[in-house]
């Protein structure tokens, strides 16, 4: 019989046993800091379309679909995914605890930015 090493279990069983006796201990779950339901209106950021331009910020959308880990949000107008591509059904999904998707109206307004002449000299 070989002498057992330093720190391996002589029996295998022992050591599952050992394993399996203390609980694991998993970190808490995320809690949303939003919750929404199917139509709801909600901003989401997103690359999209604003006028000819593509421009990322918030874009107001519908909420079509849930489930337990994510959102699905409808647009009107083209939104694009990360890579570039126009998504064809305009439906962009986010997670539901995503800092990405906020209700409509939560959000702090930008003020507006007034042009002033500048004068010929």
């Amino acid at each position: 019989m070989k002498p057992a090493r330093p720190g391996v279990p002589a029996n295998r069983e022992t050591h599952r046993t050992k394993a399996s006796a203390s609980a694991p201990s998993y970190m808490r779950s995320p809690t949303p800091q939003y919750t929404f339901e199917v139509g709801d209106t909600v901003e989401a950021l997103c690359d999209h379309e604003k006028g000819s331009d593509r421009v990322r910020g918030w874009l107001r959308g519908i909420v079509v679909q849930l489930d337990n880990k994510m959102v699905a949000v409808q647009f009107r107008s083209n939104v694009f995914l990360t890579d570039g591509w126009m998504v064809p059904d305009h439906i962009l999904w986010y997670a539901t605890t995503s800092d990405q998707i906020r209700p409509a109206g939560t959000g702090k307004k930008t003020p507006l930015v007034l042009k002033k002449d500048i004068p010929d000299y």
